[in-house]
């Protein structure tokens, strides 16, 4: 199932920037990419959503599930047996016998419901941005930037790649940030 976007054509009027209904479409594009970057560099879908993770059990008591916030835990099973004896405490499943039954790592698959009912506002408004700048380049007609190969200051020059690249992306600064906020992905998650 596709997540919606985690924000839209509205969402990108209040801020200002007017869309042509002609444009719709595309914007719904860009806001598409620009949440699947900020979900993907997250390692979270961030808005409420139902998952199904098969995490590595280990001998600790704490299993730390990805995509925080953690709002319900449905299913529980241990090398595909049921298992009822844990409770959910701070976004990890805890049981005292720990996650591991014998002395190879168990195969843990926890269905759950995670995420955020509402779009934290800070994160709707990256997205917004990012669509933002890829509107602005799709009005001038720049839809596609060539990547710069070499440049050289004395004697200005400057050489381009023969592959195009789009123009939306996070910077590293932003793509840490939403990995430490969010839990980063389910490698990240794995109790140690």
């Amino acid at each position: 199932m596709a997540l919606a976007p985690l924000a839209t054509v509205a969402d990108l009027e209040v801020r200002g920037v007017t869309i042509d209904p002609a444009e719709v479409d595309i914007v719904n594009v860009y806001l598409d990419v620009a949440s699947t970057l900020v979900r993907d560099a997250a390692g979270s879908p961030i808005s409420q959503t139902t998952s199904t993770v098969v995490l590595e059990g280990e001998p600790l008591a704490r299993l730390r599930l990805p995509g925080p916030p953690v709002r319900s835990v449905s299913a529980v099973l241990v090398d595909g047996q049921v298992v009822t004896d844990w409770k959910l405490a701070s976004g990890a499943l805890v049981r005292a016998s720990g996650w591991r039954p014998g002395p190879d790592p168990a195969e843990v698959e926890v269905t759950y419901v995670h995420g955020f009912a509402v779009v934290p506002a800070d994160i709707v408004d990256l997205v917004c941005r990012l669509a933002g700048q890829e509107l602005s380049s799709f009005r001038s007609g720049e839809m596609a930037s060539r990547a710069v190969q070499s440049e050289r200051i004395g004697d200005y020059q400057v050489t381009y790649g023969d592959s195009e690249t789009g123009t939306m992306s996070l910077t590293q600064f932003q793509r840490v940030r939403l990995a430490a906020r969010f839990g980063g992905n389910v490698a990240t998650a794995r109790a140690r």
